[in-house]
C-alpha cells in the first residue's frame, strides 16, 4: 500500500484563502485496477482558477489543478512505468489516475478534470515547461489571443496581469506576430522585467500610476486588442480607448476572486465603447479547444518552436515542498510573482 497526502477544500473561501479553509489527509492508496497507473508528483501548479472556482464547488472537494507525475507503477501499457503524465489530479503527492482518464470513450469526458496525457516530448528543455508554455497556460495564451484577438501586424495590443503566467506568454506571442504591446503590471520590477527581459514596448505600474492618462500616452492611436486578466475599472479604462471593432479577449477577473461576491466592486460601465466602437468582446474556457478534436497538440508545437528560437522566455516563482503549497498559492494571489508559480514537490 501507497500512503498519500491530498489538500482537501473544507470551507469556502471568505477573502483571501487561508490556512484553515484546508486540511491536509493522510490516506492509503487502493491497488491498481487495470488500465490504471500510480504516480509521484513532481510539479504542482498554482493558478488563479483555482480560486475563481471555489464559490461554485460544493465542499469538500480535493484541490485539483494542474500537476506533473512521475509514473511509479502502470497497468496500462500506453502509459508506462517512468514515463510522466500531465494531469489535473491538483495537491497530492500521489495518485492514482484511472482508465477513463486515460482513455476517454466520448467527448463528454474530454474535460479539463478527468483529463491526462504524457507529458510531450520537451526536446530536452525542462519538464516544468509542462504546466507552464507547453502546458494549459501556454494554450490558454495561444488559443485566447490568437483565436479570438485575432491580432495583425500593426496593431497595439493591451495585456493586463502582464507579468503573470498567461500575461507573458500573450504579450511576447504578439510581439511575435508584429504587434506593439504594453503590458499593465503591478510594481516597477515587473515593469522592467516586461520591458528589458520580454521587450514589451511599454509596460505600466497600475499601483503608481494614472491609468487613463498613462494609457493615452502609450497608445496615442488607440488600442486595438485588450487580453483581459483582472476585470473591474482597469478593464473599463482600456476599453474606452479602443479603436473602432476592437477585439477583447476575457481570461478571467483577478481583481475581484478574492470579494464578496454579494457585494462585487463597481466599475465605469462599458457599453458605450461597446455600441458606439462596435467592440467586439469574447469569454472563453481554454477546455474550448480541447473538444471535439483536440487542438492542444498543435499550440504546443509552435510554443515549443518559439521557446527553443529564443522568441518566448519562461520565468519561474519557485516554492519547494509539499507543506508550502498552500503558501505559493496565495502568494500568486497576492501578485508576489513574477512569471509562473509552481511548487517543487
Amino acid at each position: 500500500m501507497v500512503k498519500a497526502r491530498k489538500y482537501v477544500v473544507r470551507k469556502h473561501f471568505q477573502g483571501l484563502p487561508k490556512r484553515f479553509d484546508y486540511e491536509i489527509v493522510e490516506y492509503e492508496l487502493p491497488p491498481l485496477k487495470d488500465g490504471e497507473i500510480l504516480v509521484k508528483t513532481e510539479w504542482i501548479s498554482v493558478d488563479p482558477y483555482l480560486r475563481a472556482f471555489n464559490r461554485n464547488l460544493p465542499v469538500p472537494y480535493d484541490q485539483f489543478g494542474y500537476q506533473i507525475g512521475l509514473v511509479v507503477e502502470s497497468k496500462n501499457p500506453k502509459y508506462p512505468k517512468n514515463c510522466r503524465v500531465v494531469s489535473h489530479k491538483g495537491w497530492c503527492d500521489y495518485a492514482i489516475i484511472e482508465k477513463k482518464v486515460l482513455e476517454p470513450e466520448s467527448e463528454s469526458e474530454q474535460t479539463l478534470e478527468l483529463q491526462a496525457y504524457k507529458l510531450p516530448d520537451l526536446q530536452g528543455l525542462p519538464d516544468v515547461l509542462g504546466i507552464d508554455a507547453i502546458g494549459m497556460i501556454g494554450a490558454t495564451a495561444y488559443f485566447g489571443f490568437l483565436d479570438i484577438c485575432k491580432p495583425k501586424a500593426g496593431e497595439t495590443v493591451v495585456v493586463t496581469g502582464a507579468a503573470g503566467a498567461v500575461g507573458t506568454l500573450v504579450g511576447q506571442i504578439a510581439k511575435i506576430k508584429g504587434c506593439r504591446v504594453i503590458g499593465i503590471a503591478g510594481s516597477d520590477a515587473k515593469v522592467k522585467y516586461l520591458e528589458d527581459e520580454l521587450g514589451f514596448d511599454t509596460a505600466i505600474n497600475y499601483k503608481t500610476e494614472d491609468i487613463n492618462s498613462a494609457l493615452k500616452e502609450a497608445a496615442p492611436k488607440g488600442v486595438d486588442c485588450y487580453f483581459d486578466n483582472v476585470g473591474g475599472e482597469i478593464s473599463s479604462i482600456v476599453m474606452g480607448q479602443m479603436n473602432d471593432f476592437g477585439r477583447v479577449s476575457v481570461c478571467g477577473s483577478i481583481s475581484a476572486y478574492n470579494e464578496d461576491p454579494r457585494q462585487m466592486p463597481k466599475a465605469t460601465i462599458i457599453q458605450p465603447s461597446l455600441v458606439f466602437k462596435q467592440i467586439k468582446v469574447e469569454g472563453f474556457l481554454v477546455a474550448r479547444w480541447a473538444k471535439p478534436i483536440n487542438q492542444w497538440p498543435k499550440a504546443f508545437e509552435e510554443l515549443l518552436n518559439w521557446v527553443k528560437k529564443g522568441d518566448i522566455k519562461t520565468k519561474y516563482h519557485i516554492t519547494v515542498g509539499f507543506d508550502k503549497i498552500f503558501d505559493a498559492f496565495v502568494g500568486m494571489l497576492n501578485g508576489e510573482n513574477i512569471g509562473k508559480s509552481v511548487v517543487k514537490v
